[in-house]
């Protein structure tokens, strides 16, 4: 086999085991056997080997001397993983990890805002600035040019507060904001670029509790929003 096709194997079985342990056709504890992962995808047994290496570096799997491999409790998954986040949306809109999201950015990104303000550096203010200029531009435009336009805010903010654990976020902040786009159906409207220009005036004079409230405010309406939406659905699923 080829370098590239035996690279197409592993990526193949890595994505496939992937989807299924985390949307739930294979549950904690269920036995991975080589050889029938071998067979199943008709790719070799190193393929199969490195896969589950992968798959155990994201927590998804454990080994066991005299057992073998099994799928791993959910407790040890690496749920902010880029993979992980993905095969877990791939078909559907979980909502569970909509609310959860909007309890960690209410947490996080606040304090993100405040340090922004206390910390940032004419680089990082040219980077939100030009963000923002995006997202005005995106205005009313489809989703996908709306989202990415926020997603640069976002990212440009979690750079400004100039702490590497904290940017470590911008995962699943953007994998919450792209699953929020899905669900909600909304494009950016000049009300919202306003919200983030309030966080973004705040961090240029460096008012540290100005921008804390201003980001506070912006994730409420977004909550609000996901709220809204699920309200809507609901209302659709019972006619």
């Amino acid at each position: 086999m080829t370098e590239i096709g035996r690279s197409g194997a592993h990526d193949r079985v890595v994505s496939s085991l992937g989807t299924a342990i985390v949307n739930g056709e294979l549950v904690p504890d269920d036995d991975l056997d080589v050889a029938a992962l071998q067979e199943r995808f008709s790719v070799s047994r190193t393929a199969v080997r490195e896969a589950l290496r992968v798959l155990a570096a994201k927590g998804l799997v454990g080994a066991r001397p005299r057992r073998g491999t099994f799928v791993a409790p959910r407790e040890q998954w690496a749920l902010l993983d880029a993979d992980v986040l993905r095969w877990r949306f791939a078909d559907r809109v979980d909502e569970t990890f909509l609310d959860e999201l909007g309890e960690v950015r209410l947490t996080v990104e606040p304090a993100v805002a405040r340090m922004a303000a206390l910390r940032r550096t004419d680089r990082d203010l040219a980077d939100l600035e030009d963000a923002l200029a995006a997202m005005r531009a995106a205005a009313g435009r489809p989703a996908a040019d709306h989202v990415e336009a926020d997603l640069a805010f976002h990212h440009a903010l979690l750079r400004a507060a100039h702490n590497e654990l904290m940017a470590q976020m911008a995962t699943a902040i953007e994998a919450g904001l792209r699953l929020r786009d899905q669900f909600v159906h909304a494009t950016l409207t000049s009300e919202s670029a306003d919200k983030h220009a309030e966080v973004l005036l705040a961090v240029r004079k460096q008012r540290a509790k100005a921008a804390e409230t201003a980001m506070r405010a912006l994730i409420e309406r977004s909550i609000a929003d996901v709220d809204l939406a699920k309200k809507v659905h609901g209302e659709q699923a019972d006619r």
